[in-house]
């Protein structure tokens, strides 16, 4: 059972990081459709600036209460994110809200205690807006996904991009669901859980990437490549030392902990290098940068996980 100060402590922390993911869900689907389908890029706008009125809300509420850790790991904005957006608002005309970001940058942690009971209620009716507008999110997503596989609609987004951030929201909206009841999404049970989850999102990243790269970039598309088979057997060793078919989740760990270094350390060069126009793609900037954080993200639970 949570404590207040665990509530509001990995509220905040959840959100400032999952409220960021959806709203650039929202805005790489906004970006994928054809004018035919302005109403739909519309309708995913409104999507975006939802999700970015509550990430405003979350972060003038999180200075000074959020963990160092989590301050420190680069999956709230890393140092390539307010260039990416930048940037990616010039290539595609799409207005990005970048005040969100500059204050984010400034956000501090500190390990006092949290025990303001106002600041605890305004956490759960945030959480409980967070959960209606990824609801909202998935049903938007899940129609995508629907009418892309069943060639009722084009868009530029793979049909496994829709499916892999429709997870992505799921999870979320689960570990929301958690908080509102106390549970503690920090547990080494719940980690493990997502072992396997976060495994296979790296694995998917590494194969997007691979199709978005220039044909002309083969070294690092072959680097891509090998980060996507790397990631699908650990993806299912994971599954196998939940389910107990191989004795302990420490071996399989310390493999995810190191790869996610290294494809970390990858995203962050190829975002520098996409920003810097020193790699062809056709993968905008912002994109380098959300699964970069993903990355930053799923180290830091495994970091937590091997202590």
């Amino acid at each position: 059972m949570l404590s207040r100060e665990g509530f509001i402590r990995k509220s905040l922390e959840l959100n400032l990081f999952f409220l960021r993911i959806m709203k650039e869900h929202s805005f790489f689907l906004e970006a994928g459709f054809t004018p035919k389908n302005s109403s739909l890029a519309q309708e995913a706008d409104e999507l975006k600036n939802r999700f970015g009125e509550l990430l405003n809300e979350a972060v003038l509420l999180s200075d000074g209460i959020i963990s160092p850790e989590v301050a420190a790991s680069n999956e709230i904005v890393t140092p390539f994110t307010l260039e990416a957006e930048r940037a990616t608002e010039f290539f595609t005309g799409i207005p990005i809200n970048t005040s969100i970001t500059i204050a984010e940058t400034l956000l501090a942690g500190d390990s006092h205690l949290v025990q303001a009971k106002k600041l605890e209620q305004k956490l759960f009716k945030l959480n409980q807006r967070a959960i209606a507008a990824s609801n909202a999110l998935i049903k938007f997503k899940t129609r995508l996904l629907a009418n892309v596989l069943s060639c009722k609609l084009f868009t530029f987004n793979y049909p496994l991009l829709i499916d892999h951030i429709l997870r992505e929201t799921k999870l979320y909206v689960r570990l929301l669901q958690q908080l509102q009841t106390r549970s503690n999404i920090d547990s080494a049970r719940e980690i493990i859980r997502q072992e396997a989850f976060w495994n296979r999102i790296m694995a998917e990243h590494a194969k997007f990437i691979r199709g978005l790269l220039d044909p002309t970039e083969e070294a690092l598309i072959n680097t891509a490549n090998n980060f996507a088979q790397q990631f699908d057997e650990l993806t299912e060793k994971a599954k196998a030392a939940i389910s107990k078919t191989i004795p302990s989740t420490e071996v399989v760990t310390a493999k995810s902990l190191e790869a996610t270094k290294e494809i970390s350390n990858f995203k962050a060069e190829g975002t520098q290098g996409i920003l810097q126009c020193k790699i062809q793609s056709i993968i905008v900037p912002l994109l380098g940068d959300h699964v970069l954080r993903e990355a930053n993200h799923f180290l830091r639970l495994l970091k937590m996980l091997e202590n």
